[in-house]
């Protein structure tokens, strides 16, 4: 055991040495210690992501070769010091952590936590849990083809441009990429959902040959599918700057939507090698001031739908 210094708190590591990340062929081993330090040096970049949203953690404690579990509930043996909210569920409550500080995203990785899921609300000082001021739409590819998901994010990038609504783009670590539109905060899950379910129907219905909403993969084909379900209560996304649980330790990642003309460009571009590099350009430097109300947007889609 080994101990880092975390902001103004002292976090104790387990195992230190403990291989998450099997290498070979060509692809680096990373260690727990590798984790923990790639989220302090990333903290200050990350944080601002995850300040005041429920999280869910994602552990493998044996690394991704290992088993996994989804933790919701903040564990007994956690620190007092770990900010706790309780949100409600369908017959009861969850008590979720959040992760204010480089000390808890710190601890989370010694839990060896390898991917943050954050809600697209957050919740206020007194615990209680706001609207959603974010709407996500998954480009979720059939294969590992990246070139389908850099077309469709051109085609969206457009249609919301239609909708005059703004947008940023991050990498999801995995296979594709998520497209992230900011909002005030002002409409309900259940409104930004069916928004966000009209939307990639409109635009799966003008390109039915490359697009589609079909939730089973059966139905799919070969298409390229819009997922929205993320925006539904209780639901959540990868963090930006999370670790996934793939080989090499790829990073879900910002980036600027010039970026999609980069050939090099691929959903598991970065990894905690270099994905600090990238967090400095600050792609998204003008997206937390911008978020818009549905109302303009769904008088637009509602016109283009007829």
């Amino acid at each position: 055991m080994t101990a880092v210094r975390a902001g103004r708190r002292t976090v104790e590591i387990h195992r230190p040495d403990k291989v998450l990340f099997p290498g070979g062929k060509g692809v680096p081993e990373y260690t727990k210690a590798d984790l923990v330090a790639y989220y302090r040096e990333i903290a200050p970049f990350m944080l601002p992501h995850l300040k005041d949203r429920p999280l869910m953690l994602e552990r493998h404690p044996n690394g991704i070769d290992g088993p996994m579990f989804m933790q919701k509930n903040v564990q007994d043996h956690d620190p007092d010091w770990i900010r706790r909210v309780e949100v409600p569920k369908e017959g009861g409550t969850v008590l979720h952590p959040v992760c204010d500080d480089t000390a808890t995203l710190v601890h989370f990785a010694d839990q060896a936590c390898l991917t943050l899921h954050r809600w697209l609300a957050r919740v206020s000082s007194d615990g209680v849990l706001g609207r959603p001021d974010r709407l996500v739409l998954d480009l979720d590819p059939a294969t590992d083809d990246f070139e389908p998901v850099r077309a469709t994010a051109r085609l969206l990038h457009g249609f919301l441009g239609e909708l005059a609504l703004p947008a940023a783009l991050m990498t999801t670590g995995s296979r594709g990429l998520h497209v992230v539109v900011p909002l005030d905060g002002r409409h309900g899950f259940d409104e930004v959902h069916t928004f966000a379910k009209d939307l990639a129907d409109t635009l799966a219905a003008r390109h039915p040959d490359r697009l589609t909403t079909e939730a089973r993969k059966k139905d799919r084909g070969d298409r390229l599918y819009l997922d929205v379900q993320r925006n539904a209560y209780a639901q959540t996304v990868v963090a930006p700057f999370t670790v996934r649980a793939r080989p090499g330790a790829p990073v879900a990642v910002p980036i600027g939507w010039e970026q999609l003309d980069d050939p090099q460009l691929t959903a598991r571009r970065w990894t905690i090698a270099d994905a600090v590099e990238q967090a400095r350009t600050k792609p998204w430097s003008g997206l937390s001031g911008r978020g818009r109300a549905l109302g303009p947007a769904r008088r637009r889609l509602d016109a283009l739908r007829g």
